[in-house]
């Protein structure tokens, strides 16, 4: 073969193989180097309206904390219930003396529902963290106890609430299994409670009634009150 047939060839074998290679090195490049984890976003708190338990027990949540009654307070004390308070700084910030009773003399624990109730759907992940973490971080100075557990204001969530509330020191996001608090003239339903339930009540003018009923509630289906971070938070 003449020499500059014998190049021809060459180069053509070359302008073959080239990008053959350098298509192979990038596909070789591009599966060495895998997708970066997210950063900073925690796994989501999972959601509870209700514990899977065969213990005879049921639980008290008593949310926001704008009206402060001492028969409610000495109600609570007198029966030694295990209350978990969902309360709002603003509610406390005015009286604190009332849920230091509570805290320190009973078996209550202060718990998160945000700052300002807003419906936290509404609010971006770092509006719904300001949220969560602001009152986690007020709970913490005023009673040197941080909220294990938040419930959203109305109930509402989503998956961004899960995350946040994780992120800002929750265990679980708690709702309910049953509202008895009395609203207005309405009187509030009478179930038959069943283990596991977890009772939503506000502090309301009504809320001693609206304990003591619940109270008989859960004697009569032979059930006790129990403390809901023990059988939610890890």
């Amino acid at each position: 073969m003449s020499r500059p047939r014998l190049y021809r060839t060459l180069r053509g074998v070359l302008a073959a193989l080239v990008p053959v290679a350098l298509f192979g090195a990038l596909a070789g490049s591009a599966q060495a180097v895998p997708a970066a984890p997210a950063a900073g976003w925690p796994d989501p708190v999972p959601v509870v309206s209700h514990v899977e338990t065969t213990d005879p027990v049921v639980f008290i949540t008593i949310d926001d904390g704008w009206f402060h009654d001492p028969a409610a307070a000495k109600l609570v004390l007198d029966r030694r219930v295990p209350a978990s308070l969902f309360v709002l700084p603003g509610a406390y910030s005015y009286d604190s003396g009332y849920f230091h009773t509570l805290l320190d003399h009973g078996r209550s624990r202060v718990e998160n529902h945000t700052i300002n109730h807003p419906d936290l759907t509404t609010l971006d992940a770092a509006g719904q963290r300001a949220e969560l973490c602001g009152a986690r971080d007020q709970h913490l100075a005023e009673f040197g106890d941080g909220p294990r557990l938040m419930r959203p204001p109305y109930g509402v969530y989503n998956e961004a609430t899960r995350t946040a509330a994780r992120a800002c020191g929750a265990e679980g996001l708690v709702t309910w299994t049953h509202d008895l608090t009395t609203w207005g003239s309405v009187a509030p339903p009478t179930p038959t409670l069943k283990a596991g339930d977890i009772i939503l009540l506000h502090f309301t003018e009504t809320l001693e009634q609206d304990l003591k009923r619940t109270l008989d509630l859960a004697e009569q289906a032979g059930l006790k009150p129990a403390p809901l971070r023990e059988y939610v938070a890890d």
